[in-house]
């Protein structure tokens, strides 16, 4: 790449997040007074507040996506968008390589399925602005005890499952995309070492997230999308994409029933069926691989 034309897309960049502050900005006025609305401790209230929340959010991906459309020159390939309905439920998971997924997953979804629900991390709740949008909008904050801690504190057993429970309830009332990346961290060849992963292009799944989800709310979920994020270019960072550096992206979207055996609270209270869930997961992972393999 000439030093010219790095520089170029360098500039774009800054543009281009400049741009998308701004806009952050000014989406976050209305969803703050939804976020203060929502305090009012009534269930139908807290969740017309939510759904108000999610629709300045749609609009803000709205001109989000607009921008980039008209200053980026990727070239989209997205399979399996087919039989999607806004008034549905779903239950999303993908492969996580970089914050440009998040980007991705909007891009292909907006305005197609109910507004995404991403969990976060519950220390992400204090990132300026985004922290509260995303309260505002419902989305879960996930706190996970590791053995460890929960054998020095035995009496934080069952408070993620019951945080998690009490995040989905409002979800029951409107139609919801809840989406997760099931593997809990960003992709990199470190990693997968460090966990012996056995895929090719991929890090071990965990299911404890979604099963706690699919266990609160999981026969209302009309289907779970496993979505297949690929990018050609070795470097794909957020960066790289506003630098115009990524040139083309592809999304495969498979529906899939979730098996009734799983839809019920039984999932996490029983060790069987939690078992059985897992190696149902690995199976879908395991043809995820797969399909990256074959695309590569």
């Amino acid at each position: 790449m000439s030093k010219e034309r790095k520089l170029a897309g360098q500039l774009n960049a800054v543009i281009t997040l400049i741009a998308l502050v701004a806009i952050t900005s000014l989406g976050f006025i209305p969803i703050l007074f939804a976020g203060l609305l929502k305090l009012i401790p009534i269930r139908r209230w807290q969740s017309l507040c939510t759904q108000f929340a999610d629709r300045v959010a749609t609009l803000w991906w709205d001109f989000n996506i607009a921008y980039i459309t008209r200053t980026q020159q990727t070239a989209w390939q997205i399979d399996g968008l087919e039989n999607l309905n806004r008034k549905n439920w779903y239950l999303i998971i993908a492969n996580h390589q970089s914050w440009l997924d998040i980007l991705v997953l909007v891009r292909v979804f907006n305005r197609k399925i109910p507004t995404l629900k991403f969990f976060i991390k519950d220390q992400l709740k204090w990132v300026p602005l985004l922290g509260f949008a995303w309260w505002a909008m419902g989305c879960p904050f996930m706190k996970r005890y590791s053995k460890a801690y929960l054998e020095k504190n035995p009496h934080k057993k069952g408070k993620d499952l019951q945080a998690t429970r009490k995040a989905v309830e409002l979800f029951k009332h409107s139609p919801t995309a809840i989406m997760n990346f099931v593997e809990g961290t960003r992709y990199t060849e470190h990693k997968k070492q460090q966990q012996q992963s056995s895929y090719q292009h991929l890090l071990k799944p965990k299911a404890g997230g979604i099963s706690f989800v699919i266990s609160a709310m999981g026969q209302q979920f009309d289907s779970l999308l496993d979505v297949t994020i690929i990018y050609p270019e070795e470097q794909h960072s957020l960066w790289d994409f506003l630098c115009r550096r990524v040139k083309s992206i592809k999304v495969h979207i498979r529906q899939l029933p979730i098996p009734s055996q799983f839809t019920n609270s039984s999932l996490v209270e029983d060790d069987k069926i939690q078992l059985e869930f897992r190696n149902w997961l690995n199976d879908n992972w395991l043809e995820k691989d797969n399909l990256i393999a074959r695309q590569y």
